[in-house]
């Protein structure tokens, strides 16, 4: 009987048909903008894919969500390559050996291919490469675990070409509370984490408050005396509860500190059924795990099953120009971009968004809502770039000081 009772409730949660079955055509107006414009994605997962499993992204790939020929077609030209380090090396010598394995890895690829791809430090750098068809490849580290509590690590990323820092992860860190973690070690930031924020800025690094607690956030904000960055974060309107997202009153503060919320693309950041969906069938999985243990073959099977009787409701294009359109009324069209998160999904991915070839849609589906070509360049990467030459200048101002 409770078998057949969570069945029906994952059903009930799997109704998104019109999601599942839309279609999506970009116009060649839509192709043509994307291809034109300096197209910046603050979060695509390409270094810990590569981890994982080898491949060569200067070429097609069979798998993954990045490779240059759909990056090319899709007119992603400037996507930040995430050093991911997962929490579970937190507090260890090993997650600073993992961001520079990582870096190094983002150095091969332009390395095999410099003719593609080229490392973008500055804001500079991405508008000449840009020009010569380069594809940018800016830095972005997920997780300031690396730093270890070390100014000279900082400083040493900096170096290295590390832009932008995802303060922490899914546990609280040695710099900040995580939104995932219930214990809040820090209520926001931690001493350490209170020193990092203004030397991020002396540095020119921008402060990334996706993944943090809301009190970390705030503290964070208050602290940045450069405007800060959400790389890929979607709205906790469309999914009450979910803290990872951000809530309408953090959007006005990050506006009014000049500040950029770059959307997630995955469903279950973007869309309340396929969050409902994720979260039900964790619940189930952890009593199954509990009734027949981990290695058992009921808990092994638990999720094939579960998806067989409920298929995943994904979001579309639609949702997440949702988001967009949210940020833009609620605080305007200069503080929202693309942090999609590819690659770092998995197959959570909307309908029409489910590789960097599909951008395009996305710009279709702008047009239609009425958005004009200046106000999809913002979108599409100005708003970023604004917020990195600012982070670049107050630097510049801290040096000049010295």
């Amino acid at each position: 009987m409770k078998q057949l009772l969570w069945i029906s409730v994952a059903l009930a949660l799997s109704g998104n048909v019109s999601a599942q079955t839309k279609t999506y055509t970009a116009s060649d107006k839509a192709i043509k903008l994307a291809q034109s414009m300096i197209l910046v994605d603050g979060h695509i997962d390409v270094p810990y894919r590569l981890q994982e499993k080898w491949v060569d992204v200067t070429k097609a790939t069979a798998d993954g969500d990045f490779d240059y020929p759909r990056a090319k077609a899709g007119g992603l030209n400037a996507p930040f390559m995430s050093i991911y380090i997962p929490a579970s090396l937190d507090s260890s010598a090993q997650s600073t050996a993992l961001a520079h394995q990582l870096i190094d890895y983002v150095e091969a690829i332009v390395g095999r291919a410099p003719e593609k791809f080229a490392i973008a430090k500055t804001v500079a750098d991405v508008e000449a490469q840009f020009a010569k068809g380069l594809i940018s490849l800016p830095m972005g580290m997920e997780n300031g675990s690396p730093i270890q509590g070390s100014l000279d690590n900082l400083r040493q990323f900096y170096q290295r070409g590390i832009r932008y820092i995802t303060l922490a992860h899914s546990m609280s860190n040695h710099i900040s509370d995580s939104s995932y973690d219930l214990r809040r070690k820090w209520k926001g930031l931690s001493p350490f984490g209170k020193q990092l924020v203004p030397e991020m800025n002396k540095l020119g690094i921008m402060v990334d408050i996706s993944h943090v607690s809301d009190a970390a956030f705030y503290q964070a904000i208050e602290l940045s005396s450069a405007p800060v960055i959400a790389s890929h974060s979607s709205l906790r309107s469309f999914t009450p509860g979910f803290e990872r997202n951000m809530d309408d009153d953090m959007l006005k503060a990050l506006a009014a500190n000049g500040g950029v919320i770059m959307i997630n693309f995955g469903s279950t950041f973007v869309d309340q059924q396929s969050r409902a969906w994720r979260t039900k069938l964790s619940a189930q999985r952890d009593i199954v795990k509990q009734q027949h243990g981990e290695d058992s073959a009921e808990f092994k099977d638990y999720e094939a099953k579960y998806r067989q009787a409920a298929p995943f409701p994904y979001a579309n294009v639609d949702t997440v120009i949702e988001h967009i359109e949210h940020v833009v009324k609620l605080v305007g069209i200069d503080h929202v971009g693309l942090g999609s998160d590819y690659d770092g999904v998995g197959d959570s991915l909307p309908v029409g968004l489910k590789d960097v070839s599909s951008y395009p849609n996305l710009v279709q589906g702008l047009l239609d809502k009425g958005y004009s070509e200046a106000d999809i360049d913002k979108i599409l990467g100005k708003n970023l770039l604004r917020v990195w030459r600012q982070v670049e200048q107050v630097a510049a101002q801290s040096k000049s000081k010295v």
